[in-house]
């Protein structure tokens, strides 16, 4: 259903039109399986990190990958306000939990941060690491088996149609 929303989407005459008119590369916008899976995958990557201006570091990946430029865009913004703090809690605490570090109660002020980010970083960058690596490829393998279990449903339906 999404597959089909994104093909009927990428022919809307206004879509065309906004194209052409910014002169922006077809690439960037393409619906099929292979950008939106890079798109998912990069998006959800991004998306873990902690770190100010996601979207920014998700513009600039374009010159080195090919990828559905929204698709990966939306899927940064799976870390907003109001999921960032339980998402970097969650990483702390499986970063400290795989490195065998007992986690510092954590208080959310601004004092607390600055006084112990150098008791924090390394549990929490490590925690970031394995949900980027391991939620993005996750994600990456979601799309495509959903992707080829949907045109497969689709083939067989036009077969039995015929």
């Amino acid at each position: 259903m999404i597959r089909k929303t994104l093909k009927k989407t990428s022919k809307h005459e206004k879509l065309k039109s906004f194209i052409k008119k910014y002169k922006i590369p077809q690439e960037y916008l393409s619906t099929n399986r292979k950008m939106v899976s890079r798109a998912v995958l990069l998006g959800i990557f991004i998306a873990f990190i902690p770190m100010p201006m996601q979207m920014a570091a998700v513009l600039a990946f374009m010159p080195f990958f090919k990828f559905n430029v929204p698709i990966g865009l939306a899927m940064c913004w799976l870390s907003n306000p109001i999921t960032m703090p339980p998402m970097y809690y969650m990483e702390y605490l499986t970063g400290s939990f795989l490195l065998s570090i007992k986690p510092e109660p954590v208080e959310l002020t601004l004092a607390w941060f600055s006084d112990n980010i150098d008791k924090i970083f390394i549990p929490l960058y490590f925690g970031t690491a394995m949900y980027s690596i391991f939620g993005s490829l996750l994600a990456y393998w979601a799309v495509n088996h959903f992707w080829r279990g949907s045109v497969e449903k689709d083939r067989k339906k036009h077969r039995n149609d015929r």
